[in-house]
């Protein structure tokens, strides 16, 4: 997120809302943003041309955000009635969000949140629905008005959504407004995680990584895209994986913001919190300690999703005080800096994330993505890295969980082609830090576009 009063991010602002107000306006006059070969081409007509010789069950239908005035006149009642613990017995975050802090941000929630604002913004841009090997996958589809825009297709993670990528589309669809070439351009496509936001909730066993992976080429190949990339963080990077060791004809290369990249004879001590074994490489030994601390302090959350998604879901479905906390805890680690999210992201777009979990009543089924991935250790053999043979490239947030070294990621990406440490940005790399994430885009892929 730009920083706050500086005359540079109101002009950029600007300019976003010019891109996304645009793309509304086309939207609306019959006209969008034109793709590879499809000039003047808007994306409503060309999605109603492939329903029309799709099946019904293929159909790609207009999607449109709403959530009933019933709905958010409950969450106000529940957070009104929140039963508040006692206050914390320390002076710091040891234990878990402080209780001042929480109630601060229920209150507001509560109290002064629109959740209105943030269906506007989604209403903005192009939405559609369709059904993908049983589930309707939501997903946000803009394509670039420059030719020969490269499609991309981005996917997010938890606690995070959809929304983290809004602020990065205008720059990565008109990169010219952003300081961009228009051979910088992209098609940018971004799909719900079926079990988050508004895409459908999984009624049966086998939703993890590699069956989502293989729904994202089909969407991919639905929407008339014979090549394109694909880019993740968090659960985003592990089914990016996925998608990059099936190699389905059409995909070029993948880029990651936190890869599986610790060596398997090194996953049993930092869980373990042992020692770094003598001789690891500054950079290797800084990772290993960070990620020892991680396991040993902050991912609780995660033990819990992957064992037992159900049972949190009880508390996290029903007490929307209980699910920000869960969440805000996180987001507020994983920002950067550390412990300042509401300084980066702004309060109003935390709430927005949240809403979007608790108003769609996603919150234990994105749980359940945990339990099917069963892997919650950055471990390249957990993740078949080496199984991988499309073009690999990263790039390592300072913020992130922890800094993947080169070293690791070379050993564990033998087509690492691409890796850059940048000086901005925490886990949530596109929402933190939308204009830094496209032009890691822009360089990443540039050698995959001819």
């Amino acid at each position: 997120m730009y920083k706050r009063n500086s005359a540079r991010p109101q002009r950029l602002g600007v300019r976003l809302a010019a891109t996304l107000c645009a793309a509304s306006l086309m939207m609306a006059s019959g006209h969008s943003f034109a793709g590879p070969g499809d000039a003047g081409d808007s994306t409503a007509d060309r999605s109603q041309r492939q329903s029309a010789s799709a099946s019904p069950s293929e159909a790609i239908r207009p999607f449109k955000a709403h959530i009933s005035d019933q709905a958010l006149k409950d969450l106000r009642a529940r957070l009104q009635a929140t039963r508040w613990p006692d206050k914390e017995t320390v002076d710091d975050s040891s234990q878990g969000v402080q209780l001042a802090k929480l109630q601060e941000l229920v209150k507001h929630w509560e109290t002064d949140y629109d959740w209105r604002k943030v269906e506007m913004k989604l209403n903005a841009l192009p939405q559609f629905v369709t059904r993908i090997d049983g589930v309707e996958v939501q997903f946000i589809h803009v394509r670039s008005r420059h030719p020969n825009a490269l499609p991309l297709i981005l996917t997010h993670g938890w606690p995070g959504s959809p929304l983290e990528f809004i602020d990065a589309i205008g720059p990565l669809t008109d990169p010219t407004a952003f300081g961009g070439r228009p051979e910088d351009a992209f098609d940018v496509v971004i799909p719900a995680i079926p079990g988050h936001g508004f895409s459908s909730r999984p009624a049966d066993l086998g939703w993890g990584p590699d069956r989502v992976a293989r729904a994202w080429d089909v969407l991919m190949h639905r929407l008339g895209y014979t090549r394109y990339v694909a880019q993740g963080g968090d659960h985003g990077s592990v089914i990016s994986d996925a998608l990059a060791r099936q190699k389905p004809q059409g995909l070029l290369g993948i880029h990651l913001n936190m890869p599986a990249t610790v060596p398997p004879e090194l996953v049993k001590g930092i869980h373990g919190g042992d020692e770094p074994p003598a001789g690891l490489p500054e950079a290797e030994r800084t990772a290993y300690q960070t990620l020892s601390k991680f396991f040993a302090r902050n991912a609780a959350y995660g033990a819990m999703m992957v064992t037992r998604p159900q049972t949190i879901g009880y508390g996290l479905n029903d007490s929307p005080a209980g699910l920000a906390a869960f969440m805000y805890e996180k987001i507020t680690e994983w920002t950067y800096p550390s412990g300042n999210a509401e300084a980066v992201l702004g309060r109003e777009r935390i709430l927005d994330d949240i809403s979007l979990y608790w108003l769609t009543n996603t919150a234990s089924s994105s749980s359940r993505f945990y339990w099917e991935n069963n892997n919650n250790n950055f471990s390249s053999a957990a993740q078949r890295t080496t199984e991988i043979s499309v073009p690999v490239a990263i790039t390592v947030f300072p913020g992130e969980i922890y800094r993947a070294p080169k070293s690791w990621a070379q050993r564990a990406y033998p087509t690492l082609y691409y890796f850059k440490e940048v000086d901005r940005g925490g886990h949530f790399a596109a929402w933190e830090q939308p204009q830094l994430f496209a032009q890691e885009m822009r360089s990443a892929f540039g050698p995959l576009r001819n």
